[in-house]
């Protein structure tokens, strides 16, 4: 972006070999007697400027850049119409060179230092053609000629400059587009990076660390009984055995992404029984029952409602010191209801309890990514209600899908 496109860079050619061809006319139509004069000013003309345009490159830099501010883009337009100018004199053909000169003036110096150069060079034009006009003709031409062609020159100029700067704010606005959408891009990954993270600190405290923490609980359990019961001890080892098992079988879905192990082999209410079964005992009697007509749900539904439960029951478990703790799942046409009730000691939901721990705030996570509600009723000593609606298709919608 900010240099001139390749059609300008062909015109630059195109005007090398224009004033070439030109300064080669100017000598040999030059008298006899200055023709030598006129070829040593044509040489000087040429080699200046095949200088200026290898040391002057402005075609690599922007046309919004300023121009005419470097002492050698001057110095080379001076002595350009000087020699120029030695031409005029030697031969009446050096006139013609005035039309590649203002078109290259206005390209070095830009339009403002250009228009100085391009009226300077008109009236050389002028007073040359003048003093070379023959008696008897019209004074007119040789006046209008010089104006008009420096007139076409600087239009040109101006005229394709306006074209690469259009093309320049096109392709500056194409590359803040394509940077906004690489922002937005970014952005968007990072915002699924962040989701997914939350998604992964869900699932593993809502199974994994909530297993570790049954299988730790057993085992102290069974160290107290060793020696003294050593037949419960062996029971409470199974138990956490199988707690490890189930965990090992969580942990080997969760790699996978797949299903929780308990919806892997059954429906969610056996699930739910499943989950409260191993929740059940050791001082808490858990219960779960269905209500209304059980039916399939979508994956991400029950795996929600599932791991709801085991978090809610993770939480009773481990913090409300209850007896009981029911399970509730209820069908309904277009939701499903969960309610976890324990007889525990509660909290005051006003208090830094009801969101000190990460098992609510998952839940309220999990509840608001699927559109549903999430009711927590609680005081200290009364014991802990969570219930959660999630909205579902109603069936005979499913059938007309």
């Amino acid at each position: 972006m900010g240099r001139l496109v390749d059609a300008t860079r062909a015109l630059l050619r195109g005007l090398d070999a224009l004033l070439v061809a030109l300064v080669l006319v100017a000598v040999l139509r030059a008298p006899n007697g200055s023709r030598w004069a006129a070829a040593a000013a044509g040489g000087a003309l040429v080699a200046v400027h095949v200088w200026g345009r290898r040391r002057v490159r402005v075609h690599d830099v922007s046309v919004d850049v300023p121009r005419g501010k470097r002492p050698e883009a001057i110095a080379w337009m001076l002595v350009d119409l000087a020699l120029w100018c030695v031409l005029l004199v030697t031969s009446p053909a050096g006139l013609w060179l005035a039309f590649p000169l203002v078109l290259l003036q206005m390209h070095v110096l830009g339009p403002r230092l250009g228009i100085v150069a391009v009226a300077l060079t008109t009236a050389g034009a002028v007073v040359s053609g003048s003093s070379w006009r023959a008696p008897g003709d019209p004074a007119l031409g040789y006046v209008l000629g010089p104006v008009v062609g420096a007139a076409v020159a600087v239009g040109v100029v101006l005229a394709l400059e306006a074209l690469v700067r259009e093309s320049q704010a096109r392709q500056r606005a194409l590359d803040e587009l394509t940077a906004a959408r690489e922002h937005l891009a970014e952005a968007e990954r990072d915002r699924a990076v962040a989701a997914e993270r939350e998604r992964l600190a869900r699932e593993v405290h809502d199974t994994l660390a909530q297993g570790f923490s049954a299988v730790e609980l057993l085992l102290r359990s069974a160290r107290a009984a060793l020696g003294s019961d050593d037949e419960r001890a062996g029971a409470l080892v199974d138990r956490a055995r199988a707690t490890a098992l189930d965990n090992l079988a969580e942990a080997r879905r969760f790699v996978r992404a797949l299903a929780p192990a308990d919806l892997a082999v059954a429906a969610l209410p056996d699930a739910l029984r499943r989950v409260a079964d191993r929740v059940d005992g050791q001082g808490l009697h858990v219960v779960a029952r269905v209500e209304g007509t059980a039916r399939p749900l979508a994956a991400p539904v029950e795996t929600t409602l599932l791991r709801i439960a085991q978090s809610a029951l993770a939480n009773v478990r481990q913090h409300a010191d209850a007896r009981r703790a029911d399970v509730t799942l209820t069908y309904l046409d277009d939701r499903v209801l969960l309610d976890v009730v324990d007889d525990g000691r509660g909290f005051d939901p006003a208090g830094p309890a009801s969101g000190g721990g990460f098992g609510l705030a998952a839940i309220r996570s999990r509840v608001r990514e699927l559109g549903g509600t999430l009711s927590l009723e609680t005081a200290t000593g009364l014991g802990t209600a969570v219930a959660v609606a999630l909205p579902v298709p109603r069936p005979d919608d499913e059938e007309g899908t």
